[in-house]
């Protein structure tokens, strides 16, 4: 048996042994999956059905914990559930943080954004759009606790920490998408998240400057 050098310079053992793998007659074998490029492009072309180990159901987990933490605060300020504020007290509050125009309507969106996209963002549908609006609904309020409590750590409600947490959350839902168990398992933005996501963070940047600059 004879040793031969490839192209890379690996050792071929089993050029002249005879040996060969077994191949399909009925597999159409492209060479072309050799470069990484390519096998990307053949992982999101595989079956929907085909799990990621476990990289799905975390990515599940990750959509109820945020969808299911952010809609339940909203249902505080909406409906005034889990000893919530209801929604005049919270209009008075956004005055309070130094919001003096249409306070009552940003009160509503506000508040229904965060069920809406909480909810779908836990179904797993529309999830770029989802993923952004909580991301700038999380940006603004990062702000605001910043200018009432600029330290980071919680401290007696003061501190951003954990708004920071839900906001890293909804910036790495947008940029890997729901993953297979959702109903957005067929969509576009399912399998190739990346460029959905960029639209949905500039989408979110320019939401999050808007309320700061023309409702402030």
């Amino acid at each position: 048996m004879t040793t031969h050098s490839d192209e890379y310079g690996r050792h071929n053992l089993f050029e002249d042994s005879g040996f060969h793998e077994p191949v399909d007659a009925n597999t159409d074998y492209d060479s072309s999956l050799s470069e990484p490029e390519d096998r990307l492009a053949y992982e999101e072309d595989r079956p929907a059905s085909v799990w990621h180990g476990g990289l799905d159901f975390g990515l599940l987990i990750l959509r109820v914990v945020l969808g299911g933490v952010v809609g339940a605060h909203g249902l505080q300020k909406v409906f005034g559930l889990f000893g919530g504020p209801g929604m005049a007290e919270f209009t008075r509050i956004l005055g309070d943080q130094g919001y003096v125009h249409q306070t009552t309507i940003l009160s509503w969106v506000g508040g229904i954004t965060e069920i809406a996209a909480g909810g779908l963002l836990i179904l797993g549908l529309f999830t770029p759009a989802a993923a952004a609006a909580l991301l700038a609904v999380i940006a603004n309020a990062v702000y605001l606790q910043y200018l009432d409590h600029p330290g980071f750590f919680l401290d007696n409600g003061a501190g951003y920490e954990f708004h920071a947490v839900l906001g890293g959350i909804a910036l790495a839902l947008l940029f890997t998408g729901p993953g297979r168990i959702s109903v957005d398992v067929n969509t576009p933005w399912r399998r190739r998240p990346v460029p959905f996501a960029f639209v949905g963070f500039v989408l979110a940047a320019g939401v999050t400057v808007a309320l700061i600059m023309l409702f402030r």
